[in-house]
């Protein structure tokens, strides 16, 4: 009933920027929570930054200043804009999605992305 796309992930010098998308299609009418993950070799997964509707983002604090966490409702697309990219910053990313259906019962549905490969070269 929802699918997840994600999306903008690739290689980059350290120092630039990276912006990944999770676009959110079917039957979804607004988007209620949105989490990042990633996760680097030989490391367990760690949430980067999460955001609720009408709620403030929250970060880990070895991306603070430098991701900023986002969604668009218009656009069911959820967005980490990642600045000043360091090559810790490394990983498979993930988003984790949760948003209301269109069944008029304020059911929610919560799905992941398919991943997707941040390499940042020094």
């Amino acid at each position: 009933q929802v699918q997840l796309v994600e999306s903008g992930g690739g290689v980059v010098q350290a120092g630039e920027s990276l912006r990944l998308s999770c676009v959110a299609s079917g039957r979804v009418m607004s988007i209620n929570t949105v989490d990042w993950y990633r996760q680097a070799p030989g490391k367990q997964r760690e949430l980067v930054a999460g955001i609720t509707s009408g709620g403030m983002p929250n970060y880990a604090d070895s991306v603070k200043g430098r991701f900023t966490i986002s969604f668009d409702n218009a656009k069911n697309t959820a967005y980490l804009q990642m600045n000043s990219l360091k090559p810790e910053d490394t990983a498979v990313y993930v988003c984790n999605v949760e948003v209301f259906l269109t069944d008029g019962y304020g059911s929610t549905w919560n799905g992941w992305g398919q991943e997707t490969q941040v390499t940042v070269s020094s």
